[in-house]
């Protein structure tokens, strides 16, 4: 009996010390690769759908908007949205329209606590407003390529006290922040006159999701030049952006804010064999635009907003010595879609350049007359 039961312990405990090999063995075995963590899913929102194609550069992950989905943020397609309107950014200001880093520092960071997310000139005549549910639209514009707009450091970053560096930055500290503006250029962007130099800034910023358009080869006042000079200005710098590796402009700004006599060769034309055609032309002024979606515009309810004007105010509107901005209008929530866009506060409205061969209306807004 005695032998029996040794055995049977003997038996126990071997079973156990197989069973503890077996359970290491097993651990210390490779298995099969393990799928990388996906971060958790959002809410979903019906009526939403998951996007197909990878986020452009510079554009904000989101759903893909639909009608349903507008109506259930509560967007508001028929808003207002502020284009400002920046020159020179300086160390110490020497006009009125001038900024300082630390006050377009400040103006920005304003804008991404309150929700704003930035989007191009050619987006907003486009009609393409993609920011998310519940944020605003806001277009950064910058005039006549100045030196302070941009430049690249040794390391090959934008230098820290420019306009895309300051972008660049508040982008960075805020995440929602979309890192995009338009840079309106005359013959000689960001004071460079070499071509290599000014390609380089150009294909920077264009990869960046900047949009580099146009502002005239020399910037004159387009209200006192004959046709054909007008046409020519334009013309000529976009062959420049052509040759810089550029796309065509799909907006263009006004020097001075002056339009041109007959108003049709600011946005459509050619000189010399090569032809443009803008989808926007960017006024000055201070007050709200429309969005191409409001029922104001003619273009209401397309996907484009196309031979349209738009008013600009200056960043310098408010206290200019604070860095302040201040514009009236309703908060609208927003969408993160094309097709549904949405609009916001702003400082200025839109408007259409008519001409009898397109049977477009004039808007009431007060355009220079003929």
């Amino acid at each position: 009996m005695r032998s029996s039961a040794s055995l049977t312990r003997i038996i126990v405990v071997a079973n156990a010390v197989v069973i503890t090999i077996a359970v290491i063995g097993l651990a210390l075995m490779p298995g099969e690769p393990r799928p990388h963590a996906r971060p958790q899913a959002g809410a979903t929102v019906q009526g939403s759908a998951e996007p197909s194609e990878p986020t452009p550069v510079g554009q904000p992950p989101g759903v893909v908007s639909t009608p349903e989905f507008a109506k259930q943020v509560r967007a508001n397609e028929a808003g207002l949205v502020p284009v400002l309107m920046y020159h020179r950014i300086l160390a110490k200001r020497r006009a009125s329209l001038d900024r300082t880093p630390a006050q377009l520092r400040k103006e920005l960071e304003k804008l991404a606590e309150r929700g704003y997310v930035p989007i191009t000139a050619a987006e907003f005549v486009r009609g393409e407003i993609r920011v998310p549910a519940g944020k605003f639209p806001v277009v950064l514009t910058f005039d006549d390529g100045h030196p302070s707009h941009f430049g690249l450091g040794p390391d090959g970053r934008p230098l820290p006290d420019t306009a895309v560096g300051v972008i660049q930055d508040v982008a960075a500290r805020h995440p929602g922040f979309r890192p995009v503006a338009t840079f309106w250029i005359s013959k000689e962007p960001f004071g460079l006159r070499e071509h290599d130099a000014q390609a380089a800034a150009v294909r920077w910023l264009t990869d960046h999701g900047y949009e580099v358009a146009n502002h005239t080869w020399s910037h004159p006042d387009l209200r006192t030049l004959k046709r054909k000079k007008v046409k020519e200005q334009i013309v000529r710098l976009e062959r420049l952006l052509k040759k810089l590796g550029a796309p065509p402009s799909q907006t263009m700004a006004l020097p001075y804010g002056s339009l041109p006599k007959g108003k049709k060769p600011a946005r459509t034309g050619s000189w010399d064999g090569t032809r443009y055609d803008f989808a926007g032309v960017f006024l000055a002024g201070a007050e709200p635009s429309l969005s191409p979606y409001a029922k104001k515009s003619s273009t209401a309810g397309r996907s484009s907003a196309s031979r349209a004007t738009a008013r600009r105010a200056s960043a310098a509107s408010g206290a200019p010595n604070t860095g302040s901005i201040g514009w009236t209008g309703i908060p609208a929530s927003a969408t993160s879609a094309t097709a549904t866009p949405t609009a916001s506060p702003s400082r200025r409205r839109f408007e259409v350049i008519s001409s009898p061969s397109e049977g477009s209306r004039s808007s009431p807004i007060d355009v220079p007359p003929d």
